[in-house]
């Protein structure tokens, strides 16, 4: 039966051919990986995904979507909300399930690729909730709003440059790898979308990313007014003594910066171990 896509979930699904060979192509899959897709929809990048690693683990909201995929062989299928999954949990789950061997055959994964076109009324969420799970992820390539994709690798002192960029170029290293039109989709979104490659950075500033969170969204809480009014407040409140020129705007303030700032005005938290 036709699936009627649902506004409730974001349901946009991918139908241009040379648009999923492509990211496919970008994500270049391999046997024996420990590949999730979030949100496989009508599988059209499950497809071609799971004919190149053999066994392939999606997430899927929709009820009906997950009843549909469950019948297909070597896909393990996750029926839940995305914001809802352990991610260490899960890598752990799919090292456990590796087929047995000597190391040189078949090598258990070590790390997950994450990958999916994901729903973009929640994206910004699904980013955050990934975040704390960056230590057992690969990389991650995500469809998203290209605005959003944007801003995500926008540089200082840009209009595009803000809370989200600073939280996640604090963690990954990241580039707009493909820009996909509306049309390569069924029914088209009324924006344009773009693919992002995230690559966790090896050895990220140690910071509490709760109190990290907070300082950059306290900074760029007023974007247009200098930072002594929101981050110097924020600062003075908590006893910061140290030395950070608040005579800027927050979209001025380089990620470096922000950093160093939190290491002063938080301390280092201690290395995590999802």
């Amino acid at each position: 039966m036709k699936h009627i896509p649902r506004k409730r979930f974001g349901q946009h699904f991918l139908s241009d051919e040379a648009v999923i060979d492509a990211i496919v192509r970008a994500i270049a899959p391999c046997p024996g990986q420990a590949v999730v897709e979030i949100g496989p929809g009508l599988a059209a990048l499950t497809q071609p995904l799971l004919q190149r690693l053999g066994r392939l683990t999606v997430i899927e909201l929709d009820r009906d979507l997950a009843a549909r995929l469950r019948g297909q062989p070597h896909l393990h299928v996750i029926e839940s909300d995305v914001l809802k999954v352990d991610f260490a949990q899960l890598a752990r789950d799919l090292a456990a399930q590796a087929p047995a061997g000597t190391p040189a055959e078949t090598p258990a994964p070590a790390k997950l690729r994450v990958c999916g076109n994901l729903p973009y009324n929640i994206s910004t969420p699904i980013l955050f909730h990934l975040l704390p799970f960056a230590p057992v992820i690969k990389d991650q390539h995500f469809m998203l709003q290209k605005e959003v994709v944007d801003r995500m690798v926008a540089a200082p002192a840009t209009a595009s440059y803000g809370r989200l960029s600073v939280m996640l170029q604090w963690r990954y290293a990241m580039e707009s790898v493909l820009h996909v039109p509306p049309e390569a989709f069924s029914p088209p979104p009324k924006v344009e979308s773009a693919v992002v490659r995230m690559l966790p950075l090896p050895a990220p500033a140690d910071l509490p990313l709760a109190g990290f969170s907070e300082l950059v969204q306290v900074a760029f809480s007023q974007r247009r007014k200098l930072l002594r009014h929101t981050l110097g407040c924020w600062l003075q409140e908590r006893g910061f003594a140290g030395a950070f020129d608040v005579q800027r705007r927050a979209e001025e303030v380089p990620v470096h910066e922000y950093i160093a700032l939190a290491r002063q005005a938080l301390g280092r938290a201690p290395a995590a171990s999802p």
